[in-house]
């Protein structure tokens, strides 16, 4: 049985994990916490797991390459689509520090708020979690320093593209369930995109999604 411990040597000796602060960030936050609790025992298997919704939290390996790539920094401005049960949004608030944010969308009610109580009970005061078609992004509260998608896309949505502040990186799966993870840096009007690696989500849903 996998302690947090032994997840973070393992992701570590792996190379999944490499950055001091996402350690640190990693060994901050409970996943327990954010699972049901039949589910508890396995929280700390390197895999995804079921949350409701036939959804998932995502496997810590992919939350930490996610992390590594974005380069987040404290006092950014972060978008996140897809919030799940909010555990990926709760390592980077982490990240951000106290005058940073993570703004997250989840199209079900049921997980929007069931985050908002996992994060409240994690003490994380640095997250928002609204509710509606995450494809669309979410203009109130642009331009966003970082942008993360938790689901995979057909194609890279324009409105993501559009709400990423100038030198801003958007990392997003795109394919059909398997499919490439891909990094979006924006120079000026410019975009640059890259593969990351293959990677496996459930489908983005809405005007831009599936």
């Amino acid at each position: 049985m996998y302690t947090k411990d032994k997840l973070l040597s393992h992701l570590q000796r792996t190379g999944y994990l490499t950055n001091p602060r996402i350690i640190s960030s990693f060994s901050a936050i409970n996943r327990e916490q954010f699972l049901p609790s039949h589910q508890h025992i396995h929280a700390y298997e390197d895999r995804p797991l079921q949350i409701g919704e036939r959804q998932t939290i995502s496997a810590p390996h992919m939350v930490a390459i996610m992390c590594e790539v974005l380069d987040i920094e404290v006092g950014h401005k972060i978008l996140e689509i897809g919030t799940g049960s909010g555990y990926h949004a709760a390592i980077v608030a982490d990240l951000v520090g106290n005058t940073g944010h993570v703004y997250s969308i989840e199209r079900f009610e049921s997980l929007a708020l069931l985050a908002r109580k996992n994060l409240q009970h994690s003490n994380i005061t640095n997250a928002t979690v609204e509710i509606g078609d995450g494809s669309q992004g979410l203009p109130q509260y642009q331009p966003y320093d970082r942008i993360y998608v938790t689901c995979a896309a057909p194609e890279i949505p324009q409105p993501l593209l559009d709400q990423l502040a100038p030198n801003g990186k958007l990392l997003i799966p795109v394919g059909d369930f398997y499919c490439d993870l891909r990094l979006v840096k924006k120079k000026g009007g410019s975009l640059d995109t890259n593969t990351i690696c293959g990677c496996a989500f459930v489908p983005l849903v809405g005007k831009y999604g599936y």
